[in-house]
């Protein structure tokens, strides 16, 4: 196992486990990084530890010990962390194994502005650097940085205790929560498999916490019925679009247990957003999708959530049901301007009416605004197939062409 391999499936436990020794989060991260540099220097010559997370735990503690002293602060939680292994230091217990579920709801505490909470949680739940929370918000990245600090601030300051709110309080919190974990699952989706698992273990903690909740049930089996889909959506690391896919290499058994979540959901009278989200990746499953249907579930999502993210697919699937013109109509007034699938979106459309140029100049600036390579990538064939003879008449339509789909 790699050093990245151990980041990634250890740094939101690890970090969650000393933020609740410490009840501080810029000690708990800086010794979880030091934790991790020093593992970067050591395990090439001396080998990855039997148990590293216990190695990565042992270490982060005698570097918070280090820091304490050195600040000659003696504190309650400095006795914790000398006291020796966590077995024998008092904790507070819940219903869920670890502490990263105490993290997501201090980090969700109503005295933070819903931005912060969620991107507190997943800076230090998923991982995830500043840069990368900014572009999942699309704010620059100095911005985001201000507003982590703040919220940071925020929680020492007003003394938020790290632990599951009592059941009268998890209500308020439960909203800002599923964000979190909607937006972890977005960036897993990008190819990040790890991030993609955390979100679906939250899912299912929450589901076990509150099992009558269709929203809880409702986030679960949408982002079930999404991950059935990772191992089709790259070839030889090159994109896969909807439409393309290979359905032999879809996850069954999350499909099915994607759509009893949503089927639970429903019986609870599930009517919210993260239901209709379900209802819809549901309709995706099928041969041949019933575009008609999926069109009418966005409409109504979209009367729901006002947002043009939720617009956007739906002029996808009215595409598919009235044709390109129609859909363009739609995207053509969504106040989107650097969101790049946008951009993607109307390149596809004007593809499909024959609107070569236009199409290539919406192509080249959802370019313009792609990080990730496989999405660069495809964008690039595009851009060459549109140079090529009959470049500006396909003859079938495209499917998936937001990252949603």
């Amino acid at each position: 196992m790699t050093l990245e391999q151990v980041f990634r499936e250890e740094w939101g436990r690890v970090l969650a486990t000393l933020i609740g020794f410490l009840g501080d989060f810029d000690v708990a991260e800086e010794a979880a990084q030091e934790a991790f540099a020093i593992a970067a220097d050591r395990w090439p010559r001396d080998g990855v530890p039997g148990n590293p997370r216990a190695w990565l735990m042992r270490t982060a503690r005698n570097r918070a010990t280090d820091r304490v002293r050195r600040d000659q602060v003696l504190t309650a939680e400095y006795g914790l962390l000398v006291a020796g292994d966590r077995a024998e230091v008092p904790m507070n217990t819940t219903t869920f194994p670890d502490e990263r579920l105490e993290l997501i709801f201090t980090c969700c505490h109503p005295a933070l502005a819903i931005e912060a909470q969620v991107a507190l949680t997943l800076r230090t739940l998923g991982g995830l650097t500043t840069d990368e929370i900014a572009r999942a918000f699309l704010v620059p990245e100095r911005t985001m940085a201000q507003r982590l600090v703040r919220a940071k601030r925020k929680i020492k300051a007003a003394g938020i205790p790290f632990r599951v709110p009592p059941a009268h309080l998890l209500r308020e919190r439960l909203d800002a929560v599923l964000a979190v974990v909607y937006l972890i699952l977005n960036e897993g989706y990008g190819g990040r498999d790890e991030l993609a698992a955390e979100a679906i273990w939250l899912g299912r903690a929450l589901a076990d916490l509150l099992p009558d909740d269709p929203e809880v049930h409702g986030l679960l089996a949408m982002m079930l019925l999404h991950d059935s889909r990772r191992e089709a959506r790259f070839s030889d690391g090159e994109l896969v679009l909807l439409g393309d896919q290979n359905r032999s290499r879809w996850n069954a058994g999350q499909i099915a247990d994607g759509r009893a979540r949503l089927d639970r959901a429903l019986a609870l009278g599930g009517r919210g957003p993260y239901v209709l989200q379900a209802a819809i990746a549901s309709l995706h499953a099928e041969t041949p999708c019933d575009w008609a249907q999926i069109a009418a579930l966005y409409g109504r999502l979209a009367h729901l959530t006002g947002s043009p993210v939720v617009e956007l697919n739906l002029a996808i699937a009215v595409a598919e049901t009235e044709g390109p013109e129609a859909g363009l109509r739609i995207v053509d007034r969504l106040g989107l301007g650097d969101f790049r699938y946008l951009h993607s979106t109307r390149a596809e459309l004007l593809r499909r009416l024959g609107r070569t140029d236009e199409a290539r100049d919406a192509y080249r600036r959802a370019r313009q605004l792609t990080d990730d390579g496989a999405e660069r990538r495809f964008l690039e064939r595009r851009l060459t197939e549109l140079a090529g003879p009959g470049g500006g008449g396909p003859d079938r339509a495209e499917r998936g062409l937001n990252r949603e789909e």
